[in-house]
């Protein structure tokens, strides 16, 4: 039987796994769909569904409380998602997917700016650089230099919007509330937060192509797999390992989304751009690895 922090990491697993085919299915979607209406859709679906799952209402909270659920509902899952999903439109998934990785150093910045948990040393300093310069090689697609400027600068804010919900969350898990319960008051937050949004990208789903089976299928995909189910065992494994160490994972994105854009999309994975994945990775993995090396020798 595996112990908590196993469980911790096996949800971890299994969320980003799921996530990092989610820019394909949201690349097929945008063929038919505004980005806008896509994210409705899909967290609506996941809201309806943790409704059913459990029904139970979550008890009365307070206003400090009620700030953190609004917050984590507008960056999390309003503003990060509509970023993302803008961003395909204008770059490539593979792109989107290596670029949203750097969300871990985001994490430990703010983690150390906020709650001094993280000290910012040269090697992490130098893991940032290291992936910075494998994410650029990605970006020029290894034969071209060609900067996808709009697309990638929003892939990166949505990534500093990760890192702000990962806080949140951190801190909305102390609560002591149910996760589904949790997870299901941050969607609600977060599709209130696209309602203004729906009025100005002009909402409109046509019916006669949401009923086709591709398209039905990615919709079911994204709102019950994407975001009933993995942001609930996001935000467990966020409440069992905390932000940082739960955000390691993300650096697996980029090698499972451009195995499935190959796959799917049939975008060409050239050795500039295996290369690129593969110095991005180093570097992350470089710096997350001396922040835990640090923090053990200081006794925490």
């Amino acid at each position: 039987m595996m112990n908590k922090q196993s469980t911790g990491h096996l949800y971890a697993l299994v969320t980003i796994c799921i996530w990092a085919t989610t820019f394909v299915s949201t690349k097929v979607l945008l063929t038919n769909f505004q980005p806008i209406e896509i994210l409705f859709i899909r967290f609506l679906i996941g809201f309806i569904a943790l409704v059913l799952i459990y029904p139970k209402r979550l008890p009365c909270t307070t206003k400090s409380q009620e700030f953190y659920f609004i917050s984590a509902g507008c960056t999390g899952i309003c503003l990060y998602y509509l970023l993302e999903n803008i961003a395909l439109t204008y770059t490539s998934a593979s792109n989107v997917g290596v670029i949203i990785s750097v969300a871990p150093f985001f994490t430990v910045l703010l983690s150390h700016v906020f709650f001094k948990e993280e000290k910012m040393t040269p090697n992490f300093l130098l893991g940032f650089v290291i992936a910075m310069v494998g994410i650029s090689i990605i970006s020029f697609n290894g034969t071209r230099v060609e900067v996808n400027f709009i697309g990638d600068l929003l892939a990166f804010l949505a990534s500093f919007l990760w890192a702000i919900y990962s806080l949140l969350i951190k801190k909305i898990s102390n609560f002591g509330y149910n996760t589904i319960q949790t997870t299901r008051r941050i969607f609600l937050y977060g599709l209130l937060f696209m309602i203004p949004a729906l009025f100005l990208f002009e909402f409109h789903i046509n019916f006669d192509i949401l009923i086709q089976p591709t398209i039905l299928f990615n919709l079911i995909y994204l709102g019950l797999g994407a975001s009933a189910l993995c942001f609930v065992t996001w935000n467990l494994s966020v409440k069992i390992l905390g932000p940082t160490k739960t955000s390691v994972y993300i650096y697996l994105v980029p090698i499972l989304t451009m195995i499935t854009s190959a796959i799917i999309l049939h975008e060409e994975i050239t050795i500039f751009s295996l290369f690129g994945i593969g110095l991005t990775l180093f570097g992350l993995i470089l710096s997350e690895s001396k922040i835990q090396f640090g923090r053990k020798n200081n006794g925490n």
